[in-house]
């Protein structure tokens, strides 16, 4: 007896064994995407948080400068302060390097003039280094 070939019998098997596959793949596809909403939301809570510190941050900073300021204005001196141990705070340390930056003059070279050169020279030394007037 010979085993004959049932073609549908075949196709069903092949069908089966795709779904299979099929079903691995479905759940790649859901693990990937799930990472995938993983990343964007925790990049975005990430993102809040780092905006939420900068902020009591910044509100911290801005409570010690009000502190330090009004002990200034009490009448402590900045370095009666720093010998306590109470620098200066950052915040107001970096507005006066910006101040300090924009505020600073532009030095630019001057010229030396001929009749600045001979009036130094006639002030300051003898007749005989003095340019002759009548040459």
């Amino acid at each position: 007896m010979a085993n004959e070939l049932n073609m549908d019998e075949i196709m069903e098997r092949a069908a089966r064994a795709q779904e299979g596959r099929l079903a691995a793949i479905q759940g790649v596809v859901e693990a990937r995407q799930a990472l995938t909403d993983e990343h964007t939301s925790t990049d975005k809570e990430l993102a809040e948080l780092q905006e939420s510190i900068a902020k009591r941050l910044a509100a911290a900073e801005q409570n010690d400068l009000r502190a330090y300021s009004a002990s200034i204005s009490a009448g402590w001196t900045p370095d009666e302060l720093k010998k306590i141990g109470f620098s200066e705070p950052e915040k107001m340390a970096r507005a006066r390097k910006r101040r300090s930056r924009r505020s600073s003059p532009r030095v630019t070279p001057t010229k030396t003039t001929a009749s600045s050169q001979e009036a130094a020279t006639v002030v300051g030394g003898d007749a005989t280094d003095a340019p002759d007037s009548h040459s």
